[in-house]
């Protein structure tokens, strides 16, 4: 008997207590949701989906070209590990003896302001375990994290600028260069000796690093000169993003996602472009090749949840024109289909939520996506969304 595909649509009702409730129940067998974002802005709801689902896929993207993962990428050659760790860490299981301390340790930063000697020095005694920070953490992950800080040390140069740096992000350098430049066998490995409850991946693993284009011409080349946070803001808006091989000029590259990534899509359940910075963390993720297309081959639903507050990376861009900016970049890789192939809906909260323009919500409705204006801002979390309500209303289209 051959097999047949059918695509089944529901009615959804959001929140869906009894929906959320089985999946709390059994979140081993939760839903698998895909989130194309590698910023910090997921971290609480990250914490908060585990507890329904353990099944989640995140599609980080490695091309942060600021603070310590600049430094670790100048000296290796390699792809950005920090948001890769963040997520790691979020999704990890609480539950489970020994994983603060590795929290701990993963999150810990050495002294920004201490000479390179006392840092050298600090470093060498988490290597030999003879730190608190690493002394805590139980056999077997103490001895691979001193193991792969081994191989950090003896690969790093010698003029390598400890200040600030991130022990999480040197431990995921030394299993990095202990692989043969290879970062998805060290993801596997800490994923399984903390229990993440979901599947944390680069986007691509590729060395490369973002550009923008700005609407008055200038070019902006790495992501931590677009984000305005270590440098003033833009001074216009971005009118597209693309790759560069290199970080001080513009080299033109591409990146093409790999069959491992593409069953990752093809799988989801439900695709979210969340909250996060819209360019360096949403869009940055849509970039490489392969991307659009196997979106919009999966029939599942697939949902939009826009900022709230002013990103500067939007520069005052409405909902509406965020929207249209998604949809371009995915029908750059998979042509002229349909606004429905990409996305069904755009989660809001028009009420108590303050966009860069909420004014053209019709006008999303009229390119046949959904416009669901829910409550997810609460007192507690205002003027954020509040990440119990986002997660309630995502599991509740699943």
């Amino acid at each position: 008997m051959s097999a047949a595909t059918l695509r089944v649509t529901r009615s959804a009702s959001l929140p869906d207590p009894l929906r959320i409730a089985r999946y709390e129940r059994i979140p081993e067998l939760g839903p698998n949701i895909l989130f194309f974002s590698g910023g910090s802005a997921l971290r609480r709801v990250s914490r908060r989906l585990k507890r329904f689902t353990h099944n989640s896929t995140h599609l980080i993207t490695p091309f942060d070209s600021g603070g310590s993962s600049a430094t670790l990428r100048q000296a290796f050659g390699m792809l950005s590990v920090g948001d890769l760790r963040n997520r790691m860490i979020a999704l990890a299981d609480e539950s489970v003896q020994g994983n603060p301390a590795v929290y701990d340790l993963f999150s810990y930063r050495l002294d920004v302001d201490a000479p390179q000697e006392e840092l050298l020095a600090r470093l060498r005694r988490i290597c030999d375990g003879d730190d608190p920070l690493v002394a805590r953490v139980r056999v077997p992950l103490g001895e691979i994290i001193r193991n792969y800080l081994g191989f950090f040390c003896a690969a790093m140069p010698r003029d390598f600028d400890l200040r600030g740096a991130s022990i999480g992000n040197l431990i995921l350098a030394g299993g990095y260069l202990n692989h043969g430049h290879r970062i998805e066998p060290v993801l596997f490995l800490f994923s399984q000796l903390v229990e993440v409850r979901g599947t944390v991946r680069a986007v691509v693993t590729d060395d490369l690093h973002l550009v923008a284009e700005l609407a008055n011409g200038d070019v902006v080349v790495g992501q931590h000169r677009i984000t305005g946070k270590e440098v003033p803001p833009l001074r216009s808006r971005i009118s597209d993003i693309y790759l560069s091989r290199s970080v001080d000029r513009v080299e033109r590259a591409s990146a093409e996602i790999d069959a491992q990534t593409r069953g990752l899509i093809h799988d989801a359940e439900l695709i979210c472009y969340p909250i996060g910075s819209f360019f360096t963390s949403v869009l940055a993720t849509l970039e490489p090749t392969g991307v659009g297309v196997a979106i919009a081959d999966n029939g599942c639903p697939k949902v939009y949840v826009p900022n709230l507050g002013d990103d500067p990376e939007l520069f005052g861009m409405s909902v509406r024109a965020q929207v249209d900016t998604l949809l371009r970049k995915l029908r750059s890789d998979a042509g002229e289909l349909p606004a429905r192939r990409f996305l069904d809906c755009v989660l809001v909260d028009s009420s108590r939520g303050k966009y860069s323009g909420l004014e053209d919500l019709t006008a999303i409705n009229d390119l046949g996506i959904d416009v669901v204006d829910l409550e997810l801002v609460t007192d507690r979390s205002a003027p954020l969304i509040d990440e119990e309500r986002l997660v309630a209303a995502l599991l509740s289209l699943v």
